[in-house]
């Protein structure tokens, strides 16, 4: 029988509340047993940028990554966020190790190829644009055996939402991906719980009212609500990532509010 194992993705915006990610962090000292935490940090990213004259520019809470936007991430999230991280579990307690993908070659992927979209014009007509994403990467693949490695001899690793392509380029990825391969990679060594904590306490059937949490999405729930409405924006991927881990194999997702981590709150996320 496996060991059970939590992993732990923290949004930028409670990485940004110091009162909040003190708690966060705390708590998740708390979890028993064997445990990663993944974290964010978009709105830091966004914040050092302003201060050194570089340029966010977001596409559908994509942000696009050139050379300049690429330094500014690679500091703010393998650095900054990353090693106060670390330091503050050290101070709970917890022998972290912080890791973007390139550590170890943990998780390897590639740069996202230009996209093309449909808008519409001023006057309601539909046009095409060429997307250019820069330094951003999928992941291809994360590595398991070497997480497990660590994990095994008493080690939380700290993931940032870094990659590299192996080719001596690092790659902007998204934080909720990152946490959904590292997952996929690790349920064949452990039963994983994958918990998202952001700001609100789950999957909102209303936006508009914070306690109207869905208890449980399952595939076709997900279809649904996307095609009515109930779930859009930033939620999707989310979502996309969720069932991406349940179907690998990942025992449990979770989505739910970054005070309320212990697997008793939130919407769960279900195949069927």
């Amino acid at each position: 029988m496996k060991e059970s194992l939590t992993i732990v993705k923290v949004g930028g915006a409670i990485v940004e509340d110091p009162q909040q990610l003190a708690q966060l962090l705390k708590d998740f000292s708390a979890i028993e047993g064997k445990k990663v935490l993944v974290h964010g940090g978009g709105r830091r990213a966004t914040q050092v940028a302003a201060q050194l004259g570089v340029e966010s520019q977001m596409v559908n809470g994509r942000r696009i990554t050139d050379a300049s936007m690429l330094q500014v991430v690679t500091m703010v999230y393998g650095g900054l966020v990353n090693k106060n991280l670390v330091a503050q579990l050290q101070a709970n307690g917890v022998n972290a190790l912080g890791l973007t993908g390139a550590d170890i070659n943990v998780i390897r992927s590639h740069r996202r190829p230009p996209v093309t979209v449909t808008e519409q014009t001023p006057d309601g007509q539909p046009r095409q644009r060429v997307i250019d994403y820069g330094y951003v990467g999928d992941v291809d693949k994360a590595d398991g055996e070497m997480l497990s490695t660590l994990i095994e001899a008493g080690i939380t690793p700290v993931m940032a939402p870094l990659t590299h392509d192996g080719q001596g380029n690092i790659l902007n990825t998204n934080a909720d991906t990152i946490a959904s391969e590292t997952a996929k990679a690790l349920a064949s060594f452990y039963d994983v719980t994958l918990i998202f904590s952001f700001e609100k306490k789950g999957v909102l059937s209303n936006p508009n009212d914070e306690e109207s949490v869905i208890p449980v999405i399952t595939h076709d729930d997900f279809v649904r609500y996307v095609a009515d409405g109930t779930v859009a924006g930033g939620m999707i991927p989310k979502l996309e990532n969720a069932f991406s881990a349940i179907d690998a194999g990942v025992k449990q997702v979770i989505i739910t509010l970054a005070t309320a981590i212990d697997g008793k709150h939130g919407t769960i996320i279900k195949q069927s």
